[in-house]
């Protein structure tokens, strides 16, 4: 079995820890590699992200160490986080239980499949997101007006600081902060959530992924559009972003751990 081991790269207990699973992996039969940021923290040579070709990638680090390697994963393999960072939403496994259960994985795996959204703007592809988009103003204080398009039809017209598209999986990251509900990853759907709306009547709406979903942003104020925290695009003042299910789901190791069990334990840490 090939495995990549990925690090956050700011924190030396993080790497220290890479190496001892690289050690109990090579014991184990496994064939593994470094990805070429980590390899390098460690002074060592590794392989790009991009075109990594794994039958598991074991991620060392927090939900952002997490989202920017599927980001840059070409090809979807199946991820399993261990959890050094905050919170940790995405990484299912914390650091004192994570080497028993990664001793288990030559013996095989199931995966789980989590959606990812695509994005468009004016027809142009712009990339994915795991956990969200948000379209955010670029001037602190000015907001934006944004209508919703559902199937062809205006759902929605307001005005706020910024709008967040989030996948059921990011409804435990910033939609929840900003007051969107937690939702179940098995659904499939687009969450919306205003931010800081003008009007109380704008409220998180969460729309099937089977629906035509369009934001239209039609605004004086000059907009960025941040997917998963990782990737900043300029939208100008007048944009119109298709919102659709991409055909690449992002794949994780199924640790078979309820979701809500570990959301609850998790938002204990808070």
């Amino acid at each position: 079995m090939k495995i990549l081991l990925v690090s956050r790269i700011d924190n030396r207990d993080a790497l220290a820890f890479v190496l001892r699973i690289r050690t109990l992996l090579a014991a184990e039969g496994c064939t593994v590699s470094l990805d070429d940021d980590t390899a390098s923290a460690l002074g060592e040579h590794g392989v790009p992200l991009a075109g990594a070709d794994a039958d598991a990638v074991i991620v060392v680090g927090g939900d952002g160490t997490i989202l920017r390697t599927v980001q840059q994963m070409a090809r979807p393999a199946p991820v399993l986080g261990v959890n050094w960072g905050e919170v940790g939403f995405l990484a299912d496994l914390e650091p004192e239980e994570a080497p028993a259960f990664i001793r288990t994985l030559p013996g095989g795996f199931a995966v789980e499949e989590r959606m990812r959204i695509a994005l468009r703007k004016n027809g142009e592809y712009l990339g994915t997101a795991l956990n969200e988009a948000l379209i955010v103003t670029t001037r602190p204080a000015k907001m934006l007006r944004f209508s919703i398009v559902v199937d062809g039809v205006v759902a929605e017209q307001f005005r706020a600081d910024g709008l967040l598209i989030s996948t059921p999986t990011g409804s435990t990251a910033y939609a929840m902060s900003a007051g969107g509900p937690i939702v179940d990853p098995r659904v499939e759907g687009f969450l919306l959530v205003p931010l800081a709306p003008y009007l109380l009547s704008s409220r998180p709406h969460l729309i099937s992924s089977n629906r035509e979903l369009e934001i239209r942003l039609e605004s004086t104020k000059p907009a960025n559009l941040v997917m998963d925290g990782q990737q900043t695009i300029e939208l100008g003042t007048s944009s119109t972003i298709a919102v659709s299910r991409s055909d690449k789901p992002a794949l994780f190791v199924d640790v078979k751990r309820n979701f809500f069990e570990k959301v609850n334990r998790k938002l204990r840490k808070i």
